[in-house]
């Protein structure tokens, strides 16, 4: 008798893990695996005494694991991988190139209910219908069957009025009877239940708008022709001046890649606050061929639209950051919106860009990508300047609009003229925007006044000079009048107004700096008439308040727009024929290397919002620094002369894009012990990118700007290199060789390629 054949050795593969840790795990397959185990699968595993999710990412070798005895995975519980291949290979990069682990990646790649807990993926959305199992072709039929039952023969006729098949919901309300009508259908054998997902789709229910005529101008035709004409992976800068026609731009080149040549295609978007506008231009043309992906979603609408986009059920994504990732296959073209924009760089590890990662993943797909801004970013422009980018100019506004005129108003100039009692509100609203705005209420024309400062005052002060402060960050809190509260805007902490100063009891009388809040009050004492919005991140709360606000101010329903940075971009209202920006100076002598870049693009981009109709347009900018370079630029409409001069100031000292840069950041809740974690830190890069002779800059160690955030303090080394490749090697040698002390709740943070150092 034959011995029976012993097992070969298990199938062992590598596992990526959401853990803090640079490598990937090595398990057992199952040997009868519920579906298919392939690299991009979800997989259950153990971890220590629980589970968790976790991506299979190949095949192993299992020389890792030495003489241990692998543990084996638990459970396959999808019928399809949850990452492509191509999704697995932007993750592998992403993971590489930002020094983080490729199990962070991956959660961060998938919609949040997929990562969330070792479970399968969640059910989506069902509904009930009702559906005819049995036919009554006669009258005579049906007046047997329903003599004493006229709801149920009413039922069974809408029924059939319906195609034989229809939501229960639907049905119910349009005869206005009970369940018991249903189920009492359905116990006679006429009619069945059936259970069919339905997706979660927010938008359903917005009314989509015309399709606007997509007649491209000359120049608009041959920025088409080129992002059309370009090899597979080809990437473009496309710079058109505000209100120069981007999007039809993006239209016609999607339409020919979608429609024509049956591919699909991601268009970002840089705010939650532009997305609805943007989904109705792409909804009027492509209809519910267009997918929203956004955190402004919940996790059920976002898990179905992810779904309808992997099944290929919609073609095109919309969205902010995160919608780089869509899992569509035979992707055609990739559309970056104001591409400058610093929030596509991810704030949480991994923190990656999604401009970046719009142009690797372009480039390994075949994919078009188009970089859109009417102020690129320094890197981008750079990168086309060297030939890494082709860039396509729109030079006009569409129609031959003109580009409103703008005057730049010296606030110093103007308290100084006025009156001790006028002073107050003349740094809010100098004579000549005030005047201008009487002007636009008399004509019923609408204006938009920036202020990029929320609350109502910056900070409260007693008259020995204390400022109120967070306990937990070192910042002030900033003084909010509805409700009546002190806020911190790092941490969120919030407490009541004092009245007394903490240091030496004396009232807390001053408030210093304007908010939103502030405005708003002053404008609406100034002008009783007007309908004035707010829109900032205490007025955008709600799911839908963005949208809201913005619909208002399209109906015509508001005469002053009145927000922060998120209305300055990618707003189209043709009968806004003014713009004032209240305060130009916030945020232009932050200590950091992109703050002038940063104004003159805020300023650039919400002047652009005026004269968008026949009507035209004009701009006043206040400022107290009128001869600053991005102050003169952004007035003159003049983004070539602000590149050369920001350029030079960004060779001495050497900044990006002159080079390449990381941000090596400890933090933890002992001030002493973070310090010396820092030194330790920053001595061992210098040892090592000395003994490797990497030419790495290493700068540090010192406070960050803001040295304490959510009771953490925070010390930081920046690294300077000419190159990526010595960066990465520096960057990897740190992350596995230096051990991070668990006391203290201590974290080293890698933030490569910052958009900001505070």
């Amino acid at each position: 008798m034959t011995a029976p054949a012993s097992p070969g050795p298990p199938r062992l593969v590598e596992v990526a893990l959401p853990l803090p840790l640079l490598r990937t795990f090595t398990y057992a397959a199952p040997d009868a695996p519920r579906h298919p185990l392939v690299p991009g699968s979800r997989v259950v595993v153990p971890v220590r005494q629980r589970r968790a999710i976790g991506i299979c990412v190949g095949e192993s070798d299992g020389a890792a694991l030495g003489d241990i005895r692998p543990k084996a995975i638990l459970d396959v519980p999808d019928a399809e991988p949850a990452l492509a291949p191509d999704l697995l290979a932007l993750c592998r990069w992403i993971a590489d190139y930002h020094v983080v682990p490729l199990g962070l990646v991956c959660r961060a790649v998938l919609p949040a209910a997929l990562g969330v807990a070792a479970r399968p993926a969640p059910a989506g959305r069902t509904e009930r219908l009702l559906v005819l199992a049995r036919e009554l072709p006669t009258l005579l039929e049906r007046d047997a069957a329903f003599k004493r039952a006229p709801q149920q023969r009413q039922l069974y006729e809408l029924l059939e009025q319906l195609g034989g098949r229809a939501p229960v919901k639907l049905l119910l309300e349009r005869l206005g009877c009970t369940m018991a009508v249903v189920d009492g259908l359905e116990r006679r054998g006429l009619a069945r239940s059936e259970q069919e997902g339905r997706d979660r789709d927010p938008f359903a229910s917005r009314p989509a708008p015309a399709a606007p005529p997509l007649v491209p101008s000359p120049a608009q035709q041959a920025a088409i022709d080129a992002i059309l004409a370009g090899a597979p992976g080809a990437a473009f800068l496309l710079h058109g001046i505000t209100g120069s026609g981007k999007t039809l731009v993006y239209l016609r080149v999607l339409e020919q890649v979608v429609r024509r040549e049956g591919r699909s295609a991601i268009v970002l978007v840089p705010e939650i606050a532009l997305t609805p506008q943007a989904v109705d231009r792409f909804r009027a043309v492509f209809g519910d061929q267009v997918a929203v992906l956004h955190s402004g979603l919940s996790d059920g609408e976002r898990l179905d639209a992810w779904r309808a986009l992997r099944r290929g059920d919609k073609r095109i994504a919309v969205g902010a950051r995160s919608a780089i990732f869509a899992p569509l296959a035979d992707l055609g073209a990739i559309i970056v919106d104001e591409e400058h924009e610093a929030s596509y760089k991810q704030a949480e590890t991994p923190r990656y860009h999604a401009r970046d990662v719009a142009l690797m993943r372009a480039r390994e797909t075949g994919a078009r990508c188009v970089l859109g801004s009417a102020t690129p970013s320094l890197e981008s422009w750079r990168n086309a300047e060297e030939g890494r980018l082709a860039r396509l100019t729109l030079g006009e506004r569409a129609g031959g609009g003109a580009l409103p005129a703008v005057r730049v108003l010296d606030l110093r100039q103007e308290l100084t003229a006025s009156t001790p009692d006028e002073k107050a509100r003349r740094q809010v609203l100098s004579a000549p925007l005030e005047a201008l705005l009487r002007d636009r209420l008399a004509k019923g024309e609408q204006s938009i006044l920036l202020l990029n400062r929320r609350g109502y005052a910056s900070f409260v002060q007693c008259p020995a000079g204390h400022v109120a402060s967070c306990p937990d960050c070192s910042i002030s809190l900033t003084y909010h009048r509805t409700p009546e509260r002190l806020v911190c805007h790092y941490c969120q902490h919030t407490e009541p107004a004092l009245k007394a100063c903490v240091e030496c009891g004396a009232t807390m009388e001053r408030q210093r700096g304007l908010g939103t809040q502030q405005v708003e009050r002053l404008v609406l004492e100034r002008l009783p008439q007007a309908r004035v919005a707010r829109m900032d991140v205490d007025t955008t709360t709600g799911k839908w308040a963005h949208t809201t606000i913005l619909d208002r101010v399209g109906r015509g329903e508001v005469d002053i727009l009145l927000g922060t940075q998120m209305i300055a971009k990618g707003l189209d209202f043709p009968n806004v024929t003014l713009v004032g920006v209240i305060d130009a100076d916030i945020g232009i002598n932050l200590p950091d290397f992109r703050a002038s870049e940063r104004t003159f693009q805020l300023l650039s981009q919400v002047a652009g919002r005026a004269g968008r109709g026949p009507k035209g347009g004009e701009v006043v900018i206040q400022t107290r620094v009128p001869g600053h370079h991005a102050v003169r630029h952004a007035a003159a409409h003049d983004f070539l002369a602000f590149v050369r001069e920001e350029l030079a100031a960004r060779e001495h000292p050497p900044y990006p894009p002159t080079l390449r840069l990381a941000n090596v950041v400890v933090s933890g809740l002992d001030e002493r012990a973070v310090a010396a974690f820092a030194a330790q830190v920053t001595d061992w890069l210098i040892a090592a990118d000395t003994r490797f002779g990497l030419g790495v800059t290493v700068l540090g160690p010192a406070p960050c700007p803001i040295e304490r955030i959510k009771t953490r303090f925070r010390w930081h080394a920046i690294l300077k290199s000419g190159a990526p490749a010595p960066l990465t090697r520096l960057l990897r040698g740190l992350m596995t060789g230096v051990d991070v002390p668990a006391a203290h709740e201590m974290r080293l943070v890698v933030d490569r390629d910052p958009v900001s150092l505070l």
